[in-house]
This record gives structure tokens, sequence and C-alpha cells, in this order.
């Protein structure tokens, strides 16, 4: 159905296979925890970048908070899309983005895992921390603040399962 709806949105195919990729390691992330709730993980994994059938700039997460509002998912898949950017977005960080002032920073597991999921693919090939960090670093105006939110993810969803 989530699918469904990124076609009916005209959601460019690249940002759909994009979504299937984070759907596939958000499932792999959630498999080592016993609480993860995994149908609200794929929905908002499959739907994080619905937004970017409007726009791929920063307020893409806004938009398809709007979006999914429309075909009535609840604040728990609204609350995956809002926060999935990077690894979150603190209220002053939003403020200097232009954003409406608030915290975009993932709260749930379910929402912590779709955006370190996001983080962990490029494209759709899966890419790992080292990958991510080097990326920010080139891309992101004085990263260091959201490289250690990221580095914390990393720790919680990722590092203790590592083999």
């Amino acid at each position: 159905m989530e699918i469904e709806i990124l076609r009916n949105e005209n959601t460019p195919e690249n940002v759909i296979d994009h979504s299937v990729a984070v759907c596939r390691k958000a499932m792999k992330i959630a498999s080592n925890f016993d609480d993860a709730d995994t149908e609200l993980i794929r929905k908002g994994a499959l739907l994080h970048d619905i937004g970017r059938s409007k726009t791929h700039g920063i307020t893409h997460a806004i938009e398809g908070v709007e979006i999914a509002r429309g075909y009535g998912y609840g604040q728990d898949v609204l609350n995956i899309i809002e926060r999935h950017i990077g690894a979150g977005i603190t209220e002053s960080e939003a403020s200097a983005l232009g954003l409406p002032v608030k915290s975009y920073v993932p709260q749930t597991l379910e929402e912590k895992i779709v955006a370190h999921a996001d983080n962990l693919v490029s494209g759709s090939d899966e890419v790992d921390i080292d990958f991510v960090i080097e990326k920010w670093k080139r891309r992101i105006e004085n990263p260091d603040d959201n490289i250690l939110r990221l580095i914390e993810l990393n720790d919680e969803l990722i590092k203790p399962f590592e083999e």
C-alpha cells in the first residue's frame, strides 16, 4: 500500500528505490530488538521520503508529514517522517535552517531505527558509518553535533550487535 501511495504522489523512482532499501536496512536493525514495532518501522521507512515528491530540500520531512496525514496515517508514522533527517535536528538547528522551531530528534526506538537506516543507505546501497561521517563533513557546515548524534545512534542500534 505504501508503495502505491508513493507512486500516487509522483515520488521519483529513485526515491522509491531508496525507501525500499531503507526499509530493508531498518528491518535488519529491528531484528535485534524484541520490542521493536516492525509494522510501524515498515510503514515509516517506506514513507520517510514521501515529501521528496514535492521538494528535495530540508523541508521534505515537513511536506511528507502533511502528505501522510492526508492518507490518514497516525502520529507514530508522522513522527518517523518528521524526525528522520540525519540523526535529528535540534530546536536551535531547526531555527537556523528556517524550519518550524521544535526538536526533530528521533525519540522512540522505531524513529531512531528508521532515521539511522536512512543514514546507512546511500541511494539504494548500504554504507557504513565512516562513509556517512565523511559525507557529512563535506556537506554540513559545523557537522560536529550532528556527527556526535550519528555516533550515538550507531552505538545504540548497531554497535552492540556487530560481530
